[in-house]
């Protein structure tokens, strides 16, 4: 370097003054150096990091799929102050799994669904294009509506619609999104009439809806993920009933009847739910024929051929 420095004219050799340019050169060398080990370094370790996120989200998700709610609770809550979406929404609804445990006491329910919200708002804080973290939020502040007061869930009725819609258009193929639309539709079909009141007081516009709406998007979710889940087939069971299609109702409620129990959920749909709807199918079904035995024409038939 010292070489060909010396090529150049003087005046700019003195200006410049050699011996120092070369030694902050030396020194630059050896920063550049540096720099490139910690460049390499920082690089490796995020890629390691990215591993160990994938890894956690893996066993998490092998977790959730095997039933393992306290596990998948316990291995995620570690991470409720991270910065990644699919950490907290993940999060959010183990919590809300483990609330709605048998096992779990109404204090610790409370506390837990209030926890699920946090991370569910958390989790879309961090990512908006997040389907889940959506679905999630949506779900969240539905259940916490349940200890704010009718007021207070039927106004973020519509915010709870609003995430759901906006989770399946960013993931159309998401069936849980589309099933819980689903249950939103008919719960207000089937609003007691004093609820209608109070919400009609309360709001301009009210939420309202149909079961022909409701029956529309569980066979929606079906259509995208055939038998993903109990609820679903119970649901059209109970849409079928309360439009009147005995046959379907029936057809539906068996399957859920006969659908593989791996959670405590899946359990309770297939044993005390169907009992409960499979009771009223058979009581409309009495009803319905004492009512063909009362018409007119019937009158002569003895009640036993009825």
């Amino acid at each position: 370097m010292r070489d060909l420095m010396t090529s150049f004219p003087a005046e700019f050799t003195q200006t410049l003054n050699l011996d120092r340019f070369c030694a902050d050169l030396s020194r630059l060398s050896k920063v550049c150096v540096s720099m490139n080990a910690a460049l390499q370094y920082v690089e490796s370790a995020a890629k390691e990091y990215v591993l160990q996120i994938e890894e956690v989200i893996e066993q998490a998700d092998y977790l959730y799929g095997s039933g393992e709610t306290e596990k998948l609770y316990h291995l995620l809550v570690k991470y409720r102050d991270s910065d990644n979406a699919e950490f907290l929404w993940r999060l959010a609804r183990a919590s809300r799994d483990l609330a709605l445990l048998s096992s779990t006491s109404a204090e610790d329910r409370k506390r837990l669904m209030y926890e699920a919200f946090d991370y569910s708002r958390n989790a879309l804080e961090k990512n908006e294009s997040s389907s889940a973290a959506h679905k999630w939020y949506a779900i969240c502040i539905s259940d916490i509506g349940d200890y704010e007061g009718t007021k207070i869930k039927i106004g973020n009725a519509y915010v709870v619609k609003e995430h759901l819609q906006r989770a399946i258009e960013l993931n159309p193929k998401d069936a849980t999104a589309i099933h819980v639309l689903g249950l939103w539709c008919f719960a207000f079909a089937e609003l007691p009439w004093y609820q209608r009141k109070i919400a009609a007081m309360l709001f301009a516009s009210p939420p309202s809806s149909t079961y022909e709406e409701a029956l529309g998007y569980f066979l929606k979710a079906e259509e995208v993920d055939a038998n993903f889940y109990s609820k679903n087939l119970l649901m059209l069971g109970k849409s079928y009933m309360m439009l009147k299609d005995q046959k379907s109702s029936l057809l539906w409620l068996s399957k859920a009847k006969d659908y593989p129990a791996h959670t405590e959920e899946d359990k309770q749909v297939s044993r005390s739910e169907y009992n409960q709807l499979f009771k009223k199918w058979i009581n409309r079904q009495v009803v319905e024929a004492m009512n063909v035995c009362k018409h007119p024409k019937l009158q002569m038939v003895p009640y036993w051929n009825c």
